[in-house]
This record gives C-alpha cells, structure tokens and sequence, in this order.
C-alpha cells in the first residue's frame, strides 16, 4: 500500500519530533515513540498526523481508551479525515459502521497510483476483473446471449483492469474514479471513450436513464458501506437485459462490517437484499476471493445481476 500520509504541523520543532518519533516506532520502541509524539502535539496542539499515529500506537500497546481519545482528536483536527481516523474509530467500535471519508479514499489512491498496478496484481494476486469477466460470460451463456456490449460504465475505474478484462466484448467505456492519479492512468490505457473524476455515486448520477448495457465494479463496492444507493443507481442507467457485474468482501455474520483491512465485507444476505430493493434480478452470486492478504484468499463474493 501507499507511504504514510504527512500532514505537516505547520511548526518546524513539532514535525521534527514526529520524524524522531516515527523512526522509533519503526524500531519497535512504541513507548519512547508515543512520549516524543505527546511533545509534538504539546508544540502544535492540532497536529493530525502525530494524533493519529499515536492512535496506533495506542491501539498496539493496548490502551483502548486512550487509541480512541487520539484518534478522535485526529478526526477533529481535520474535518476532511484524509488519514482515515474515522475508520480506526469503527474498528475499535467507538463509532457506528458509517461510509468513508470521500478525502481519505482519494489520498489513499492519489498516494497508491504509481504502483498500484504491481502491488495489486504482482503482491496481492488480485484477480478480480477476470472473475468478473468469467460470471458475465456465465451468465450470458445461460441466457443464451453474447457476452457484447454497447457501452460499459466501469465504476472506480483504477487504472483501467477491468477495463481491460472486458476490452473485445464492449464497444465504449466510462470510467470514473474518485483519485484524479488513477484517472491519468486510466487516460493512458486509450480504452475509455470518457473519464470523470467523481465518486461512484456521483459519476452513476450523471449517466442519463438506461445509457449502458454494462456497469462494472471491481474490487469497488469495498469502499462503499451502504449499497443501496449506488445499486438504484444502477439499475436507472441500465436499458432493458443490462448487466450489473461487481466483486465484494464478505463475511459470515450478518449485514456490513469493516474489516482489518479497512475495507467494508458484506453479508451474502446483505447483497442479495440491496439488489432485489433496487428492482435487479440476481443471476449469479458466488463464493469468489478477488485477492489476497497475509498470502491468503480474502472471503469475497462475484455477483451479477440483470436489470429485466
């Protein structure tokens, strides 16, 4: 993943301290790291990144209280919560499941971009457009249909995988992607009629009624706790026998978590549910990891599902 956000303090001293403070932490001495970090924060009392790492390392130390109280400090610092403290909050149950930060997704694969296509693929095994690209083709066959499509909208595009996946079966593709890096990458490809830089929801509302025949979201919906609005979405830009083909994570309770990862996992029931309120028919919904992590399958799920 990314390098380590810095947000600077704004006082020379201040970020001084947090460089000190990071290169102990990197040698396993949290305790001497958390005290230099505390005297950072005495210096500039608003220093988002030295209270969110030691959020961290709160959190690694045990001190749930206190991970909590800095990582709450941190959000507030910065209303736009590009580190994302809002989500270490869900994981330390110290606030409800809520969407993410729109600032924190797009830092994270602003920071991502340059390598995103090694680190995926390459360290991660990510195989999510092919699996995509195999249950279209599965379920077209079932219907006895071609796997073809006029236009395609490939939500949270990256740098254009998917894109890729489907490249000999859609005449016209529209990519959209909150991270204006991955939007350049994605431009570079020359797959896409058009790119936006919006979030998925946004970029699904300014599509005009049934103009695709095809929306993609590969490894997309990760980033989306609540489904229900973007799957409506959908279902309006999709003509009549379009197709809605995404990944997910998953899990085996009920409804939506946040994982370790920091990305939401759905409940088979969850999915099946938000896709029958948004007027879709589920064709296909399989038990299909789309990548890695620790070098283990993460539990995902490959769903298509037909606007009739």
């Amino acid at each position: 993943m990314p390098a380590r956000l810095f947000l600077s303090s704004g006082d020379l001293m201040a970020d001084r301290r947090f460089e000190f403070a990071r290169d102990l932490q990197l040698k396993g001495d949290l305790p001497a790291a958390a005290d230099l970090l505390l005297q950072a924060i005495e210096l500039a009392p608003n220093f988002t990144s030295a209270w969110f790492t030691l959020g961290g390392i709160r959190e690694e130390l045990g001190e749930h209280k206190a991970a909590v109280e800095a990582f709450q400090r941190a959000r507030d610092s910065d209303p736009d919560d590009r580190h994302g403290a809002g989500l270490r909050l869900m994981r330390l149950d110290a606030a409800p499941v809520a969407g993410m930060s729109q600032a924190y997704v797009q830092t994270l694969f602003d920071q991502y971009a340059p390598r995103f296509e090694s680190s995926l693929v390459g360290d991660l095994g990510y195989r999510g457009p092919e699996l995509l690209f195999a249950a279209v083709l599965s379920v077209r066959a079932a219907a006895r249909k071609p796997a073809l499509f006029k236009r395609a909208i490939d939500l949270g595009c990256g740098t254009g995988l998917a894109a890729t996946a489907f490249a000999n079966s859609t005449d016209e593709f529209f990519g959209v992607d909150l991270s204006p890096r991955m939007i350049e990458r994605a431009r570079a490809t020359r797959l896409y009629a058009e790119l936006e830089v919006a979030d998925m929801l946004q970029g699904l509302r300014g599509r005009a009624d049934a103009s695709a025949d095809l929306v993609l979201a590969a490894d997309a919906m990760v980033y989306v706790a609540d489904l229900g609005p973007l799957m409506n979405e959908a279902h309006r830009v999709l003509a009549p026998g379009g197709l809605l083909a995404f990944t997910t994570e998953t899990h085996r309770g009920e409804g939506v978590v946040l994982g370790t990862g920091l990305r939401y996992a759905h409940a088979p029931a969850y999915v099946r549910g938000a896709v029958e309120a948004a007027g879709l028919t589920l064709s296909l919904l399989e038990d299909r990891s789309a990548r890695n992590e620790d070098h283990a399958p993460v539990p995902g799920l490959v769903g298509v599902a037909a606007k009739t």
